[in-house]
């Protein structure tokens, strides 16, 4: 009779130890399933950031394209397609900044503030910082 007690109380010990071990398991597959940021609010935050960077990728093409863009880039002897390619690598925050002050440089220009001669000198220090960049 002591044989069977000592192999009930195994079973028992063993049946509690296996039910102790997957209860933590059944846990974690709950955690998993729920998300703390749903997928869609991931998905519409990656495509206002790929919309924030192709806004400002334009900000500083259409600068290098102007009239006063080119004959920068003829006058230094920099191709605007090597330009360009080094635009497109720029990280968001170099972009951002060189952005910011190609659309400044815009308005300043078309408001009177700044002459074409300077225009140029900001659309080369532009040219100067994106290929700089880009090489480091």
């Amino acid at each position: 009779m002591n044989v069977r007690v000592r192999l009930c109380a195994l079973m028992l010990g063993m049946t509690a130890c296996m039910g102790a071990a997957v209860s933590p398991a059944r846990e974690q597959v709950q955690e998993k399933q729920q998300h703390v940021v749903a997928l869609d609010e991931l998905n519409k935050q990656a495509a206002r950031l790929a919309e924030t960077r192709q806004v400002n990728e334009n900000a500083v093409r259409h600068l290098l394209s102007s009239d006063a863009g080119q004959k920068a880039l003829k006058s230094a002897n920099v191709a605007y397609q090597r330009v360009d390619k080094a635009i497109g690598q720029l990280s968001d925050q170099e972009l951002a900044r060189l952005a910011d002050r190609s659309r400044q440089a815009e308005s300043d220009f078309a408001a009177g503030f700044i002459s074409p001669k300077t225009l140029a000198y900001i659309i080369l220090a532009i040219v100067v910082i994106a290929v700089i960049v880009v090489l480091v």
